[in-house]
Formats: structure tokens, sequence, C-alpha cells
């Protein structure tokens, strides 16, 4: 009785009736756990294109970083949405990101190592003007790290403040190089697909949180707070295992077979994979200012992993 009266008293809070939910009750199926996680429907999403059997790994592989990285924007969602931060709460949650990334930069092993390289240059050819770029999510997750200037060419970061519209930095966000012209104006048929399909939510996305992404959120924190060195070293590996591990474990996976002829393979969706997917020459950096003048000159060449703060005596 006690616990029905506490239903009773919830359900009455929200207008509706105890009774009602109790009847329903009497007819609901038992909870199975084919049901509860959907796996019918999860096993039925892997369409192959082609008749190589290595495609099936290609293709579950990807769906696998999009689950990812729908848990890594939950993560990211709670501490943007969360009116006091406190440091501990901060760096559990980037502690499970990094912990996402982690996972995501070590199984690039399943594509480096897990596909025929004779089968994958067969139905890759299929995907033409696809691309793995155009993962929205992981677009997300970058609006979602940092401030909009971090996400911007460097060739017009001089020209673009907090006060340019988002439709103008959006057209100058670092990724766009990897499918225009700047010259002509000129956009890909990956690019213009991507925005077609995504760009009004992006927009949307980048309004939210241009002040509630991470970077923004931690540099609103108390000065006290923002000197937290376990704080500081959560950012730092988040920051490193995303834009310079993940990255550079991409690459190297997409090396081994866009390299595997006698001339070096195109990316499927037209761009110059080498220089646009290696950090050294985007340089994409969530939060500049917790590295030093020297890591930031050397990012993506140095090995900074485990190049933690230590607090001083």
């Amino acid at each position: 009785m006690d616990i029905y009266d506490q239903l009773k008293e919830k359900f009455e809070a929200e207008g509706q009736d105890i009774n009602v939910h109790l009847n329903g009750l009497l007819h609901s199926k038992q909870m199975t756990y084919w049901d509860y996680i959907q796996t019918d429907a999860l096993l039925n999403l892997q369409i192959q294109r082609t008749t190589q059997k290595d495609e099936m790994v290609f293709i579950m592989y990807h769906q696998i970083n999009e689950l990812l990285f729908k848990m890594i924007l939950w993560e990211i969602e709670q501490i943007a949405d969360k009116e006091k931060v406190s440091p501990t709460f901060f760096s559990e949650r980037l502690g499970r990101v990094s912990r996402y990334f982690d996972m995501l930069s070590s199984s690039f092993e399943i594509m480096g190592d897990g596909m025929e390289i004779e089968q994958y240059m067969k139905f890759r050819d299929t995907l033409a003007p696809a691309s793995g770029f155009q993962s929205a999510q992981y677009r997300m997750i970058e609006f979602a790290s940092t401030e909009l200037i971090n996400l911007i060419d460097n060739r017009f970061r001089v020209s673009i403040d907090r006060d340019t519209p988002f439709s103008h930095a959006y057209e100058h966000l670092y990724w766009q190089a990897a499918g225009k012209n700047y010259e002509t104006g000129e956009k890909s048929a990956l690019l213009l697909n991507f925005e077609k399909r995504y760009m009004d939510d992006f927009i949307v996305f980048m309004q939210k949180y241009n002040t509630l992404n991470l970077w923004t959120k931690f540099k609103s924190l108390p000065k006290t707070t923002q000197k937290d060195i376990g704080l500081i070293n959560a950012m730092r590996h988040y920051d490193h295992t995303v834009n310079v591990l993940w990255v550079m474990a991409h690459l190297n996976a997409a090396a081994k077979y866009l390299n595997s002829g006698k001339e070096t393979a195109e990316a499927t969706g037209g761009s110059e994979w080498q220089k646009y997917m290696h950090p050294k020459y985007q340089k994409r950096i969530f939060f500049p200012d917790l590295w030093s003048e020297d890591e930031l000159k050397n990012w993506g060449v140095t090995n900074l992993e485990g190049h933690e703060i230590v607090e001083k005596n």
C-alpha cells in the first residue's frame, strides 16, 4: 500500500489516474532481452550493396561508431544542461566520453586488419560519393565540445568572431575544405548531399551549444574550479584523444587500403584525405588554452599521450 500511495501521488501530480495504469498492467507482456534491446530491428539494419563478404564488416563497424557517437553526445548534453557543474561531475562525464573514444581509437584494428584489401577496393567503388565525412553526429560532437572559432579554417579565423552569423561561420568550418573550391565556391556532391540533409539541423545545434559547449562551460566555472588539476587533465585527455589519437588511428587504417596500389587512391568523397585528416595540418584543438605553446606547435607530431599536468607544491 505504501508503494500504491507513492504511485498514486506521482500520477496525480501528472494529472493522471493511477487505476488506468494499473488496468494497463493486466494486459502488458513480459519484458524480454530481445524486446528491450530491439535485437531483431538492430540486426536487420545491415544492407550490403555488393557480394563482397567483408562489406558487412565495414557496415557494422560504422554503425557501431554511430552508436558510440550517440553515447558521447548523451554525456556531453548532461554537462551542457546542468546549471551548477562540479569538477567531479565534469571530470566523470569527460572520463566516460574519453573511454568511448578510446574504444573508437583501438577499434580501427577491426578495419585495418579485419578486411581483405582486394574485397575492400571492390566494394568501396560502389560507395561514392558517400564518405565517413558525412557523419552528422561526429560534427555535432565537435560543435558541442568547443567554441566555433576553434573549428573555423585557419585561413578565415581573423574575419570571424562571436557576432558572425552562424550561416557564415558554417561556410568557413575547417571541414568545408574537404569538398569546396574557395576560389569558385563550387561544392562537391559529398558536401552538397551532406548539407541538403543536415545543414539546417547543424545551424540549430550550433546556436544551442554556442554558450553551452564544453570549452565555454569550463570557462564559466569559478576560477578555483578551473584550476582543478583532475578536471584540467580530463579536458586535455579528451582533447588529445579525439583530435590526435582517434584521427591518427582513422588515418592509418585508411592508408593501409588507399595506399595499397601503385598509386594512392582517392577518397570516396573526393577529398585530399592525407592532408584533410592529419591533425598537424588542420590542428583541430578543442581547448587551446590548456596546452603550452610547444604542445600547440607540435600538435599531431609529438605524442602527448599521458602528459598530464602535475600539481605543483
